[in-house]
């Protein structure tokens, strides 16, 4: 595209929920913002109050109204669609498996009736209508460009095709050595920092271009505003799509994966350096230098928030660990780091913004660059349509189609625009457990995901009694994630990991922490306890530990188990006398993911993990005996997601076929040993991610973030509207219904459930709690 020429100085906010008008990362108290709750807030309106533009309120109903319209336009497109519906659902075990597919991407949500088109119970009365579901506010936050395209995708791809609200911050300038060649030519090239700088994000201006309108040349406005933390940003709002916007921090990056870099984000978050500056790219229009201390990185990411107020806020590993040879980080120390000052940011933001004067939110965490030693999660479809965007970024064609003298794109990487087999798949690195979800003896609902850093829950007493919810758990530090058991005396506990910074950035700390009912059926919880960590610092293995698999074998002994940095399995068993044994090596080699447990018919406990060629399995002999040895399955590679359930006597595994998004399930039995049983391919759903199994329901995420769903053989297969954050999560309510959960990209429960036969449909998706993006 040909580049305008920028507006030079201080310019109104081109865009996000606080609109055009005000300094959106103005320290507040230089603003003379009050002191009291929700003050930054009012500031911000009285700032923009003078500005030839609509006041707050009415900048928000007219947001309001214009989502409607989208809304509505999308819905209409939606329904005049026709889905091919697939019939011929597998049949698993028994049979009447409920099955999700992944057909076409829609193009948006729909109204009322896409919440209704899955139909009624057939066994009650159909659910009154209700709202459709609020899109949310994205806010992706990475270390470098091209990060976004890389590990984040196709989950960036499906919010921006679907019109959701995406804004991408980039920490760094990513100016590397400022070589911007291909491989032939980069000892000939001078380096030129600035100017490799401005080509990456005139390949990134024309991915997101491509992404939101098809054309790479689609105009961006691009404007210059005072951080927060007393420097300036670069935010570019493309013009045809008003909700896409990037915003660039323009620091210096580290210029290497591994060594010692002390002027970068990791060289400043451990105080090896008091600010970190900034690498101003060739056609920014911030002429301003200036610097960063840590604590101002932190505030200029708080401004971001609270001027974007996110309901689901992306960004990348901030425990990624080390290789177990070379003792080298499996990823970029920038992504890593970067993330660290993510994590702060949001316990501030959490903290410091009364959560009255913003909404919920939810995070989601993606691995780096360790996704190349996995294996494949995408789809052939889906992997050529992440590729695509990588080429337009890698300025494949070298045509001159943005009029910069620096480059339209990155060709450090058109000679692999695929990297290390990273558009081929994509991970997350917390969130993928499916048991959030649970029920109690009198058919009440429970539910626990992790929102603002505190676990939140949602109750529903009996079988149709009102929800309530969201309430915050006390205790903040919570990772994405929580899993559920339920006790032998009934009550349930709650299972997380919890970070910590300490005084010192040498006390960075992940830990197992769980919080038990008072008693069953009270919505109060105790006090989290820690179980601590496996690791003895995070030095060691960058505190990488996963979330804990929970399970309560016949005697009523629970126990959790977690992957550590070393990739083996490690977990604490806690005795009739309420005390926990030590952190104990159960052995294992090359684990990758979260591993997952569930009990047999028998009561003994099963413990399943990944690696990159199979899964590993352990069994207790019997009920309170310790876990046995390390077991090969035989079963093939897989996703890394596992699901496990105990049924038919054993326990049953459920993952995904690598490169097809094709659901497989085994039956695992331990009598004399581990052995499977009956290895089926489901076929039909594509997608990628957790899936979740209760009853004839199994459910995952499908092509194009939707959640799908198939009815049994001979039914047509159907989509719902609904993108959401993690993993679903379901579970049997009483003896013959099923309930379904998600958390939407507006950080809001929405659920629903269905008989547990073959016949059954699911109701319509019922939301929890108000509307949150419009808070």
């Amino acid at each position: 595209m040909p580049e305008r020429p920028p507006s030079q100085g201080h310019t109104p906010w081109p865009g996000g929920p606080g609109g055009p008008g005000g300094d959106p990362f103005e320290d507040p108290a230089r603003a003379g913002a009050p002191g009291a709750p929700g003050g930054r807030r009012a500031a911000r309106r009285a700032r923009a109050a003078g500005a030839a533009e609509p006041a707050p309120a009415g900048r928000r109903a007219a947001r309001r109204a214009r989502a409607a319209e989208a809304s509505g336009q999308r819905g209409a497109r939606t329904r005049a669609r026709v889905v091919k519906g697939i019939a011929g659902a597998a049949a698993v075990a028994a049979g009447c498996m409920f099955l999700l597919r992944g057909s076409e991407a829609l193009s948006g949500i729909g109204g009322i009736s896409a919440l209704g088109s899955l139909g009624g119970d057939r066994h009650g009365p159909a659910p009154a209508a209700v709202d459709a579901p609020d899109p949310g506010r994205v806010l992706q936050i990475v270390a470098h460009p091209d990060d976004d395209l890389y590990f984040m995708n196709p989950d960036l791809r499906y919010s921006i095709a679907a019109g959701h609200p995406v804004t991408t911050v980039y920490l760094t300038a990513g100016e590397a050595d400022g070589i911007n060649a291909t491989e032939g030519r980069q000892s000939t090239t001078p380096p030129n920092k600035p100017a490799y700088a401005e080509a990456r994000q005139n390949g990134i201006r024309a991915a997101y271009a491509q992404m939101a309108t098809g054309d790479r040349t689609s105009a961006w406005k691009r404007t210059v505003v005072p951080t927060k933390g007393g420097g300036q940003a670069e935010v570019d709002v493309l013009v045809a799509k008003p909700e896409v916007n990037l915003v660039w921090l323009q620091l210096r990056e580290a210029g290497t994966v591994y060594d010692s870099a002390p002027d970068s984000l990791h060289g400043l978050w451990d105080g090896k350096t008091a600010a970190l500056g900034a690498q101003l790219s060739s056609g920014t229009p911030v002429k301003q230098r200036f610097s960063y201390s840590k604590d101002q990185v932190v505030r200029t990411l708080v401004g971001v928030l609270e001027q974007y107020e996110p309901t689901t806020v992306r960004t990348q590993d901030p425990t990624p660990g080390r290789f177990p040879d070379t003792r080298k980080y499996t990823d970029h120390q920038d992504h890593f780091y970067g993330a660290r000052f993510v994590q702060a940011a949001l316990a501030s933001y959490a903290k410091d913004v009364d959560a009255k004067d913003r909404p919920h939110f939810a995070v989601q965490n993606y691995l780096g660059y360790s996704n190349g030693s996995l294996p494949s999660a995408l789809g052939p479809e889906e992997a050529k349509d992440k590729l695509d965007i990588l080429d337009t970024y890698a300025w494949l064609d070298k045509q001159n189609h943005c009029g910069s003298d620096a480059g339209c794109g990155d060709l450090k990487v058109a000679d692999h625009p695929a990297g290390n087999g990273w558009t081929s798949t994509v991970n997350y690195a917390r969130g993928t457990g499916t048991s959030w979800l649970t029920s109690d003896k009198e058919h009440g609902l429970w539910a626990f995901k992790v929102l603002d850093g505190q676990v939140a829950l949602w109750h529903r007493s009996g079988p149709i009694g009102a929800w309530s919810g969201p309430r915050l758990l006390p205790g903040t530090g919570m990772d994405p994630g929580a899993a559920t058991v339920t006790l032998p005396d009934g009550r349930i506990a709650v299972f997380g990991t919890r970070t910590s910074f300490g005084a010192r950035p040498a006390e960075y700390r992940r830990e197992v922490v769980y919080s038990v009912q008072k008693g069953p059926g009270t919505e109060e919880f105790g006090d989290w306890q820690s179980l601590g960590t496996p690791e003895t610092s995070d030095e060691n293995w960058t505190s990488d530990i996963s979330a804990p698999a929970v399970a309560v074998d016949g005697s009523g002994q629970p126990a959790a188990y977690v992957r550590d940095g070393a990739g083996t399995l490690r977990g604490r068993v806690q005795s009739a006398n309420g005390s926990w044994g030590p952190w104990t090596s159960y052995g294992g080699a090359d684990l990758h993911g979260t591993p997952v447990a569930a009990t047999d018919g028998a009561g003994r406990r099963m413990v399943f993990a990944a690696t990159t060629k199979s899964v590993v399995g352990w069994v207790q002999p019997k009920p309170g005996a310790p876990l046995g040895r390390a077991t090969p399955t035989g079963l093939p590679d897989t996703t890394l997601p596992l699901t496990a359930e105990g049924r038919e006597g054993g326990v049953r595994l459920w993952f995904r076929k690598p490169g097809s998004g094709n659901v497989r399930t085994a039956l695992v039995t331990g009598d004399g040993g581990l052995k499977v049983n009956h290895l089926t391919d489901l076929g039909g759903l594509q997608g990628f991610g957790s899936v979740t199994a209760s009853g004839h329901v199994l459910a995952g995420r499908s092509a194009g973030g939707l959640l799908g769903s198939g009815l049994g053989p001979g039914r047509p297969w159907e989509r719902s509207p609904l993108m959401f954050v993690g993993a679903p999560s379901s579970t049997m309510t009483g003896r013959n219904q099923v309930s379904l959960a998600v958390v939407g990209l507006d950080a809001r429960l929405y659920v629903t459930s269905s008989a547990d036969d073959a016949d059954a449909h699911l109701a319509p998706w019922l939301p929890v709690g108000p509307r949150n993006a419009e808070r």
